[in-house]
């Protein structure tokens, strides 16, 4: 973002990071020399002079700088900041809410780094202690079922009748040829026209394709029908969204500034999505299977509207058609996040109502909450985290997630605090580490491993051979389902394995325990001491106390062989230390 001061009349002009030029202005006539003073001041907090990168905080600084203006020429002040005097700062803030104070605070302190001209008084007491105090927030509440019901079925009606209108549309147009030779002017012609030429406005109709003025009339309606059904527009765009944030959980930024870069296809059917996350940065996710279906078919509706998009904007996820409403003028297609406006048009122009009666308040980061809500532990997908957001701590996770909940969804905590319980007695048992002479006796000599991990003849052979290896260990059962749904294999990472029951330790897993441990220890040297013992501890923990099994002999001979780098281990964009 770039950013300038106006002077005539007093305000800013900046740029968005998406390319948008905006301007905002201060009342004018009303304190000029203050207004020109906190306009310099925001300039500076601006992207890449501050921390300001996004059109929502520029307003919110630009809003708090009117409010300071009105207050001080109600009093008759006349000068700039310099001229601010201690009383009259402290009456503005005493009466003000937190926010206010604080940007009045920031605008005034970035003016002053860049003048130098703030007298000291005022300078300390703006970077003193506030006077008012944010105000606590409270966490979202789940929708409930019959509102989440409501919601979702809208949007997948949305999507389902818009997919249809699509495949149609598409499908006349191979059918259709050129109505400017045929004469025929049928939707499927004019399916064709516009599947060849991009959006077609009727005005794109009359002056650019050369189409007679009657013709064009005539066919305006059935023209703006073929349009609507081959395009997607913004309100088709909204359900894809909110229904893509039901699916996956993902921060709403972070379903706003998806590209196509950010889809790494694993095979036909299984998706790795990369994604931003404000506070966090980078981070990725496995898509579930009815959430890479409706990515599918986002990417085959929005196939033919990009074939005709400028090159710089095709690599954008969510695109969508926007015809020109008044002048003269071709097709627009947008690429910017669809804001909360947008989304409160689509829920009146639905009739979507909550229980009240009222219209649907679409909070998307409620969506979120309200995921991890309904998110069963039957379906858990093996996250590493021992939280599910590593910003929290586990008592702000406990009162955003599980204590908003149903009747049925407190039977399923319950039945996790019950399945806790009993991970910590096993993590009690001491790990079965075997050695080379024990693996090649397994059945004979060790009948209380059998009779403790229900092994059968088949099971020992193949632990034995090596075909149930995992990453550090051989696995007893791979389809038990501790760490994921029973019957399916096992989608813990891999140091799971070293507190799982069912992992057998034997002298070939000594390098990738090893590996193992050297990751642990460069994640020490990267993480905050609190955090990797909430993430890694008992992992790291548990290592230890499995090699310390092992002969002295195995463990010098497997330290040759590891590198200590990432590419050794099986790891996620997130989970990488270099």
């Amino acid at each position: 973002m770039t950013a300038a001061v106006l002077h005539d009349p007093v305000g800013i002009s900046y740029v968005t990071a998406d390319g948008v030029n905006r301007q905002g202005l201060m009342p004018p006539g009303r304190c000029p020399e203050l207004s020109r003073d906190l306009m310099l001041g925001l300039v500076n907090l601006v992207h890449p002079h501050g921390r300001l990168a996004s059109r929502s905080t520029v307003d919110k600084h630009l809003i708090s700088a009117r409010r300071l203006v009105l207050f001080l020429d109600a009093r008759g002040f006349t000068g700039g900041a310099g001229d601010v005097r201690r009383t009259d700062l402290i009456e503005f803030w005493m009466s003000a809410r937190y926010c206010d104070e604080r940007h009045t605070r920031m605008l005034l302190n970035a003016w002053d780094d860049e003048t130098g001209r703030l007298p000291r008084q005022i300078r300390l007491m703006t970077e003193g202690r506030p006077f008012n105090q944010p105000s606590r927030t409270e966490a979202f509440t789940p929708y409930t079922e019959a509102e989440w019901a409501r919601l979702i079925d809208l949007c997948r009606r949305n999507v389902r009748e818009a997919v249809t209108a699509h495949t149609a549309a598409v499908a006349g147009a191979r059918r259709g040829c050129d109505p400017r030779e045929s004469g025929v002017w049928s939707a499927d012609n004019l399916s064709w026209l516009q599947a060849h030429h991009g959006p077609i406005t009727y005005l794109q109709l009359k002056f650019s394709l050369g189409v007679r003025q009657k013709t064009a009339l005539a066919v305006r309606r059935l023209m703006i029908d073929t349009r609507t059904a081959l395009f997607p527009l913004p309100d088709t765009v909204i359900s894809y969204q909110l229904l893509f944030g039901a699916y996956t959980g993902i921060v709403p930024d972070g379903i706003d500034g998806l590209g196509l870069s950010d889809v790494e296809w694993a095979g036909d059917s299984e998706v790795l999505l990369n994604y931003v996350k404000g506070r966090t940065s980078r981070e990725s996710l496995n898509l579930s299977r009815r959430a890479v279906r409706l990515l599918e078919r986002w990417l085959e509706h929005s196939a033919l509207l990009r074939s005709h998009t400028p090159e710089e904007d095709r690599g954008v996820l969510w695109i969508r058609y926007c015809p020109r409403r008044r002048g003269g003028g071709g097709d627009i297609v947008e690429t910017a996040r669809m804001t909360d406006i947008s989304v409160r048009a689509w829920v009146r122009r639905h009739g979507l109502l909550d229980d009240t009666g009222a219209p649907f308040p679409v909070h998307r980061q409620r969506i979120r909450t309200t995921f991890h809500s309904h998110r069963d532990r039957r379906a858990w997908s093996g996250s590493p985290r021992a939280v599910i957001d590593p910003n929290h701590t586990p008592a702000v996770e406990g009162d955003h997630y599980l204590t908003a909940a149903t009747p049925a969804q407190q039977q399923a905590v319950q039945a996790l605090i019950e399945e806790a319980q009993g991970d910590l007695v096993r993590r009690a048992q001491a790990p079965t580490v075997l050695s080379e002479e024990a693996t090649v006796a397994l059945a004979r000599d060790y009948p209380q491993v059998i009779a403790r991990l229900e092994l059968d003849d088949t099971a020992i052979n193949e632990l034995v051979g090596g075909e149930r290896d995992v990453f550090v260990a051989a696995c007893a059962d791979q389809l038990a389902g501790l760490h994921g749904p029973k019957g399916k294999p096992c989608p813990a990472r891999p140091w799971v394995c070293l507190l799982c029951p069912l992992a057998v330790f034997a002298p070939r897993h000594a390098v990738n325990l090893l590996r193992l441990k050297a990751f642990f220890a460069r994640q020490w040297r990267h993480m905050p001491s609190d955090h990797f013992m909430a993430v890694f501890g008992p992992y790291a923990q548990r290592v230890t106390q499995v090699l310390d099994h092992f002969d002295p002999a195995v463990l010098a001979e497997a330290a040759g062989q590891v590198a200590d780098i990432d590419d050794e281990l099986p790891l996620r964009p997130e989970e990488r230390t270099a």
